[in-house]
């Protein structure tokens, strides 16, 4: 089992941020991620959220060991060409250690706020069906042509490449008809945040169903939960405020030490090959001090 965190952005600073992301990666973190929202990722409506670019920008330039990755950047918000041209600028700046995660996409309050079309799930899924396939060819084939539904490219070209020769492409969600199968015909990881072991397991045997289906291994891809860290009820309240401690409940880590320890196991049993804790602000560093010190060793 390898582990991280994942950092909201919002209701925060840069400097806040640098600091939480050396504390995590001088406590033996694997992975570090930022998300893509320009609103607060809940119900409350605020706009104070930085923006996920220059944040992942940002993590890259305060780190030099933890894989960078995004959970996920929202396909409605940049064209593919943009994204991939992005990532492989940000490969070159991390040394080779950035994962990009796409998504469709959900909150629609930004997406209205902007004026950016918000069409229904499945024409967001479409577009990134068609964008994930665009930015893989972007980033790994000297030209690439496309002639979607969405998205046209023309002899496009993307240089310099990444560092990495194939920089891996996760696809975030846990709708088990499309999501799923765009996974296990696409992507080279897979992430889906605060679900139980129970459904997580569940989950990763539609996926395998879908992989047997297109032929593919689904050992070849990669498995990932997102889940909460909370040492007590207030914690997970002032984390998932706005009615959302209650939707996020299934997926928290809570309970003593040993509890969290066979939490993780479950979803370790269940098909997980990491386990990435989500915070946001206001961040405790000393639980995240804590659960390094206290729950890691276990998986050593």
């Amino acid at each position: 089992m390898k582990f991280g965190v994942h950092t909201g952005l919002q209701n925060t600073s840069i400097d806040e941020l640098r600091a939480l992301w050396v504390q995590i990666e001088g406590l033996g973190f694997d992975w570090i991620s930022i998300w893509d929202h320009f609103y607060a990722a809940d119900a409350s409506g605020s706009p104070v959220c930085l923006e996920a670019v220059a944040a992942h920008a940002a993590l890259i330039e305060a780190t030099s060991r933890v894989q960078c990755g995004s959970l996920v950047y929202s396909i409605g918000y940049r064209h593919p060409a943009v994204l991939a041209n992005t990532m492989a600028t940000l490969d070159q700046m991390a040394g080779g250690r950035v994962v990009l995660g796409m998504g469709a996409g959900w909150s629609q309050i930004e997406y209205d706020a902007y004026g950016i079309p918000f069409p229904p799930a499945p024409v967001r899924l479409r577009q990134l069906n068609e964008g994930i396939q665009c930015v893989r060819g972007l980033l790994t084939e000297a030209v690439t042509d496309f002639d979607g539904e969405f998205f046209t490219l023309n002899g496009a070209r993307c240089e310099p490449k990444p560092v990495q020769s194939r920089l891996p492409i996760w696809i975030g969600g846990g709708g088990e008809k499309v999501t799923l199968r765009i996974a296990a015909q696409h992507a080279d990881g897979w992430n889906v945040p605060f679900v139980s072991p129970a459904t997580y397991r569940a989950k990763v045997g539609v996926l395998q169903e879908h992989c047997e289906r297109l032929g593919r291994d689904p050992a070849t891809i990669t498995k990932a939960v997102n889940v909460g860290l909370a040492y007590s009820e207030a914690d997970l309240d002032a984390q998932f405020g706005g009615g959302m401690s209650e939707f996020v409940r299934p997926g928290v880590l809570m309970g003593s030490t040993q509890e969290m320890i066979n939490q993780i196991g479950a979803y370790g049993d269940a098909g997980a090959e990491w386990v990435i804790i989500a915070r946001r602000a206001p961040f405790d560093a000393d639980s995240i001090d804590r659960f390094a010190a206290d729950v890691l060793p276990a998986f050593a």
